[in-house]
């Protein structure tokens, strides 16, 4: 089905423009808040273990299952704007969002502190593919790309901005406080969309498949389990992780034997039968494994091997914020043109980006590293709007709510699928070549006799034997990264080949 052929939306009946704008920015704020919230804690867990007397394993917990709790409730949200309203069901999450994140700021145990993360992650999740088909739905076709672009705004930049503005909280006060911030702009949210938004009635025979709920949930609950705590526990030599790698390997198995045999399953397969939307599933993957990958891989590069300080590591962040907010509204000005050609500009500018970053080496500066980040920051703003207005662009709109639950789960997915194993390489690489530089570090190597080759170097035991390892461990480890930021390149590159299976074709005039 071409892109003029597409029945989806022409804007909400009976809304006026004030309407429509009003529930665009209430979604924003819902939306930002829930994208800000996930990713908060991972600056304010030193003081947290501290403040509630847990081990760094047991204060993991409370990032670890929120997002369990998320990756759970995530694909449910088709279910439950068909059975309850999309209207309740914003209104709902946003309200119970806002009283679990305060609750989280209320927390005097790592017991209830993980029992609001999971209420908060799971009461949150809907919120943004829910809020995505809800504008996709409310504003006319034409207006698509540059509402997309502002909602964009908050899903991506949120988890840049949440932990810097955290941090910064954190500092200040303490780090309760970067949950309080959320609880009243989190208020105005919930009462915005209590004013504005309508509802499209519901389904009174929507039935949960729960075969096919448990099944998923199950799968994607041990991956996650799996990619969150596989390289504490040495990965497939704990079995822990073997067992739970074992489980998400058949719980998938029976979830897609049991979807395309079920009469009414808990996910249609029968969206997949739209090019657009089957091919969009696999960009949104490749670009939630690139989003967030570069904010976890520079920070400890950036400050352990280079001695950066925590200040320039927090600008360094923010620089590619600043790039993903003007990357959004490059993309408005390119909504104009074939999404395809916003598409393959921006995981062009990842891959060359990607590239540039695996030639760095130990004498680096910050305005080095500053420039990708923006942009790569670019590059994420000009894919994301193309992308979501292509992905839906055939869609039936009655499909919309559910069709996003599954894209952002991917989304999701694909994050923790490539960070791991990024993080992974970085580990594994650099202990390789550690290895392999210290056996050239021995006596019988006459280069290391000769001046002019060791320079201020010395292979002395009085302490220049030491330095000289700890040169090696990090010239080994600057390697590890290398390899990591070469996959990240190599893996946007690969996207462009994909992005020209998509069929669109501008509306003819009448």
């Amino acid at each position: 089905m071409a892109l003029s052929e597409n029945p989806a939306a022409e804007g909400g009946p009976g809304l006026t423009a004030v309407q429509r704008w009003a529930i665009l920015a209430c979604i924003v704020l819902s939306g930002t808040l829930y994208s800000l919230a996930i990713l908060v804690v991972s600056v304010l867990l030193p003081q947290m273990q501290g403040s509630l007397s847990a081990t760094q394993d047991q204060i993991s917990w409370a990032m670890t299952f929120n997002i369990l709790a998320t990756a759970v409730v995530t694909p449910m949200t088709g279910w439950l704007t068909a059975r309850f309203g999309r209207r309740p069901v914003m209104l709902w999450s946003t309200g119970g969002f806002t009283l679990a994140t305060l609750g989280c700021g209320l927390s005097d145990s790592l017991l209830t502190m993980v029992l609001w993360r999971i209420v908060q992650g799971g009461c949150g999740a809907p919120l943004v593919p829910l809020g995505q088909a809800v504008i996709l739905d409310t504003f006319p076709r034409e207006q698509h790309g540059k509402v997309t672009a502002i909602f964009g705004m908050g899903v991506v930049v949120g988890p840049v901005i949440g932990p810097a503005l955290g941090g910064y909280l954190a500092e200040l006060y303490n780090w309760r406080w970067a949950f309080y911030m959320i609880v009243p702009l989190g208020l105005m949210a919930l009462l915005g969309l209590a004013l504005f938004l309508t509802d499209k009635g519901k389904e009174d025979d929507a039935r949960l498949d729960w075969t096919g709920f448990l099944a998923l949930s199950v799968a994607v609950i041990c991956l996650q389990l799996m990619l969150s705590r596989g390289q504490r526990q040495g990965w497939f030599e704990s079995p822990e992780i073997v067992i739970e790698a074992a489980m998400a390997v058949l719980a998938f198995y029976v979830f897609a034997a049991h979807t395309f045999t079920a009469r009414r399953p808990f996910l249609n397969p029968k969206l997949l039968l739209d090019r657009n939307y089957a091919v969009g599933l696999v960009v949104v993957t490749i670009y939630g494994m690139l989003n967030f990958t570069p904010m976890v891989l520079l920070p400890p590069m950036l400050q352990d091997l280079l001695g950066f300080p925590d200040s320039a590591i927090g600008l360094i962040l923010g620089f590619r914020g600043v790039g993903a907010v003007g990357g959004f509204f490059a993309a408005m000005w390119l909504s104009k043109l074939d999404p395809r050609v916003g598409m393959c500009l921006g995981y062009s500018m990842q891959a060359v980006s990607g590239w540039f970053m695996a030639e760095f080496g130990l004498e680096i500066t910050i305005t080095d590293v500053a420039i990708h980040s923006i942009f790569q920051g670019l590059a994420v703003g000009i894919i994301w709007v193309p992308l979501t207005v292509a992905t839906f662009s055939t869609l039936d709109p009655r499909h919309l709510a559910e069709s996003s639950a599954v894209f952002h789960l991917l989304r999701n997915l694909g994050s923790s699928v490539f960070i791991s194993l990024s993080v992974t390489i970085v580990i594994v690489t650099g202990a390789m070549n550690y290895a392999d530089l210290t056996e050239f570090i021995n006596p019988f190597n006459e280069l290391l006799r000769m001046p002019e080759i060791m320079g201020g170097w010395s292979a002395a035991p009085e302490g220049g034997l030491a330095r000289l390892e700890n040169e090696v461990a990090r010239q080994a480890a600057l390697i590890g990264y290398v390899n990591a930021f070469y996959l990240y390149s190599l893996t946007s590159a690969a996207a462009v080949p994909l992005i020209l299976l998509m069929r669109v074709k501008r509306r003819k005039a009448t």
